[in-house]
């Protein structure tokens, strides 16, 4: 506690400086209340834990009682009782047995105690990359786009190599085994990720429903450039609501394995082994919630309750895929090659199956495609008549060089 004290007031005197350095930029009581600010957003983010864990990859785990993380700040679950298991699962799974996800975190077999959960600890150093107070932990709709919003997403920074299911208007869930890698970000502003979508209404109309889920390398929102397992929703198109990980109420976690927002290790070697996990999100057809599971683990789920056209319906979009936010277009996506490399040197998304109306899972009926700068990341679909392969993709590519010829599609 007496550590905490010193750096309070070691931020708060570095503060005063910079006002004295550069008074037209910042008075000392506008120093002193974003400094406030500041730990008014570290102390609703960080839980007090019943135990600490330095994990090796410079991380600090809390462990944290489950009735007492972030999600319950949320004002329409202060009465919520925790759903511990869901009331049951899609039929169809290709593999019914959990499998081990690898985070570093636990490596040297590290665990929480019993009725906690872990979560990363936010640190100062975190929120002060933040362009603002209010926007940490947060896409924004001025600098966020949706996959079939990817005209709007090019004249914004984002490019995708994504794939969509076709054929249904309604969908349940979705599940897809996705290839990890570690991108080298060009800057620490941009990102890249593979993941999966969920999503009903508009990303125009600002009413999109999301839920999202994989992999990313983000330095700005991190401090590093480690894969780092993450999460995300909005009800609103990225506009006031909604938050990666569990930098906002909302997500409940329920598994005391899995750090949402940890880091993942080991990834995927050019030419040599791969890495994968699988990833599935339903709802749940007794209570409505959205249930997330990796590797066969229910992770925890999101109530129906803090979404709007996700709570009285389900959704009329899936899609699987990488994106890239980079301005400059030189942060690579995925492996950072292209799919007709294949396995082993191209990014891919594999057994991909959407969940019906019946909570069964099935491959989609068909798959369009989307890669609006397919000259810098692209993406291609094939089929195997194999079920561990199924329905799948490759996408990535190495961006492209600045001041190159570059056709929209």
């Amino acid at each position: 506690m007496a550590a905490a004290r010193t750096w309070s007031r070691r931020g708060l005197v570095a503060l005063l400086l910079l006002a004295m350095i550069f008074p037209s930029l910042l008075s000392p009581s506008d120093a002193t209340s974003t400094y406030l600010r500041r730990r008014q957003v570290l102390k609703r983010l960080n839980k007090p834990p019943l135990a600490t864990i330095q994990s090796p990859d410079g991380d600090i785990i809390d462990c944290v009682h489950i009735s007492r993380q972030p999600a319950f700040d949320h004002p329409l679950l202060k009465d919520h009782t925790i759903q511990m298991q869901p009331s049951s699962q899609p039929s169809g799974l290709y593999g019914e047995a959990t499998r081990p996800f690898t985070q570093t975190w636990n490596q040297n077999g590290e665990k929480c105690p019993d009725n906690t959960i872990p979560i990363r600890r936010t640190k100062e150093e975190d929120v002060m990359r933040a362009t603002s107070l209010t926007t940490f932990g947060k896409k924004t709709h001025d600098m966020s786009s949706h996959p079939h919003s990817h005209l709007a997403g090019v004249t914004s920074g984002h490019y995708y190599g994504v794939a969509y299911a076709t054929g249904d208007a309604n969908y349940y869930g979705t599940k897809v085994t996705i290839n990890v890698w570690q991108p080298t970000i060009a800057t620490s502003g941009d990102f890249s990720l593979s993941q999966l979508w969920i999503s009903a209404g508009s990303y125009d109309n600002k009413d999109l429903n999301t839920i999202e889920t994989g992999w990313q390398v983000y330095p700005a929102m991190y401090g590093d450039d480690k894969t780092r397992f993450f999460i995300y929703w909005t009800r609103d198109a990225y506009n006031e609501t909604g938050c990666y990980n569990l930098a906002c109420s909302g997500f409940i976690q329920t598994n005391p394995q899995f750090v949402i927002g940890g880091s993942i290790s080991p990834v995927s070697t050019y030419g040599d082994t791969q890495y994968e996990y699988d990833y599935l999100v339903w709802k749940d057809p007794a209570g409505g919630n959205w249930w997330l599971q990796v590797q066969g683990n229910n992770v925890g789920y999101w109530p129906s309750s803090i979404f709007t056209l996700l709570q009285t319906g389900v959704a009329d979009s899936v899609e699987w895929g990488g994106e890239v936010n980079s301005p400059q277009i030189t942060t690579p996506m995925g492996s950072g090659h292209f799919p007709e490399e294949g396995f082993g040197k191209a990014t891919y998304s594999r057994a991909i199956q959407v969940v019906d109306s019946s909570n069964n899972l099935k491959p989609p009926n068909g798959v369009g495609l989307i890669a609006p700068l397919p000259s810098c990341y692209n993406v291609m679909t094939g089929s195997s008549s194999t079920t561990s392969w199924g329905t799948y993709i490759y996408y990535g590519g190495p961006g492209c060089p600045q001041n190159s010829q570059i056709e929209v599609m």
